[in-house]
């Protein structure tokens, strides 16, 4: 693609998400890359440079962030709620901001895709005592083992579990403030506990979060009200994925209950709306055609899509109208310079699959860009 090509390419056109202004279109989406440091699951001066890498991004999400320590369904992966966690966040805050970029912090509850070990004591929270025999969770043992391991049994929440729950997320805002984020981002997808709450099969709970639609969305939007209790509606976004069928998730009808959940959160004012076709990662064939009637056609404001896009792709959706921003996953982990190769029309290099989680700066930070 010529330069005069690339300035006419919707891709680069300025984008305003409520209070965020994105310079281009191109998003660098949340990944799990399992390497906070340990003890404490604390980000460093690694992720850091890896997060400064990627600053070319019109927004940059980072990875999914533990709220608390129950709240963990993953080794290996950051929180934000301790003080040295947020000390750590901040390091990558200021790096972002020192190279050029803006960046939202994704507030994650595993709910029941969780294992005890990761919280010893206390069993994974859930909405109900539904277990999934085929959900599985990375787990690192004493020996230093990295693998697979079942989930544990989940425990029911109780309304005091609720309660707490939402202060935690509350207490996760208020730390990414305080860390220099721009925004935070509301993980409600993949199968987690938000989603958990949303979801017909894994909700069988008979209080006022169980039962009805507007009962099972109840939980979502107590935790968005506390959240937007403490920073503004336009730096905040929420993630969900509707048709998403892995981690035990099957809802009964998810286009009522997802048109339902992106018209209320439209309501709320939301900086966006990030919809997730993620079961694409996994060989299966693209959904957001089906999922966009009941999501884009219900909020009001900027949509983000995500699923394996291709550049090509991505600018077809932002032309024909179905989004406003592509948040790009394993294209931009391999990519650092991700919108520098957009704007050139390529080379593209091929992402690791088996440095993915865990480890060290081998397929992490070692990604060449263009300039070497």
């Amino acid at each position: 693609m010529s330069a005069t090509q690339a300035t006419d390419d919707p891709l680069f056109t300025p984008l305003q998400a409520g209070e965020l202004r994105l310079s281009n279109r191109i998003v660098l989406g949340p990944l799990t890359r399992s390497r906070a440091q340990q003890p404490g699951n604390v980000p460093g001066p690694m992720n850091a440079e890896y997060y400064a890498q990627r600053a070319g991004a019109g927004l940059i999400v980072s990875e999914a962030t533990n709220i608390s320590q129950v709240a963990m369904g993953y080794a290996l992966t950051p929180g934000i709620f301790t003080k040295e966690q947020v000390a750590g966040w901040r390091l990558v805050t200021e790096a972002v901001h020192a190279a050029g970029g803006q960046m939202v912090l994704q507030l994650w509850h595993c709910g029941r895709m969780s294992h005890e070990a990761l919280h010893p004591g206390i069993p994974p929270m859930a909405p109900s005592a539904v277990h999934c025999d085929a959900c599985q969770v990375f787990y690192v043992d004493d020996e230093g083992k990295a693998g697979l391991r079942p989930v544990s049994p989940p425990k029911a929440m109780t309304k005091a579990d609720i309660d707490a729950t939402i202060q935690e997320y509350v207490i996760a805002t208020r730390n990414a403030i305080a860390a220099g984020f721009d925004g935070v981002e509301v993980h409600s997808a993949n199968g987690y506990l938000l989603h958990q709450f949303l979801a017909s099969n894994t909700n069988q709970r008979t209080d006022e979060y169980g039962g009805s639609l507007q009962n099972r969305a109840r939980m979502l939007f107590e935790v968005m009200d506390a959240v937007l209790g403490e920073i503004p509606a336009g730096r905040v976004g929420v993630r969900i994925s509707p048709l998403f069928k892995l981690n035990g998730i099957d809802d009964a009808d998810p286009g009522e209950t997802f048109g339902y959940v992106s018209e209320h959160l439209g309501k709320r004012g939301i900086a966006y709306l990030h919809v997730a076709d993620t079961d694409v990662m996994r060989g299966a064939e693209p959904k957001m055609e089906q999922i966009l009637p009941f999501t884009r056609s219900r909020f009001d404001g900027v949509v983000m899509l995500n699923g394996a896009y291709t550049p090509e792709r991505a600018r077809r959706a932002i032309q024909n109208g179905d989004g406003d921003c592509i948040a790009f996953g394993r294209l931009f982990l391999a990519n650092p310079d991700l919108p520098e190769r957009i704007r050139q029309g390529g080379p593209y290099n091929e992402p690791d699959p088996a440095t993915f989680y865990g480890g060290g700066a081998q397929g992490y930070t070692d990604y060449p860009t263009l300039r070497g």
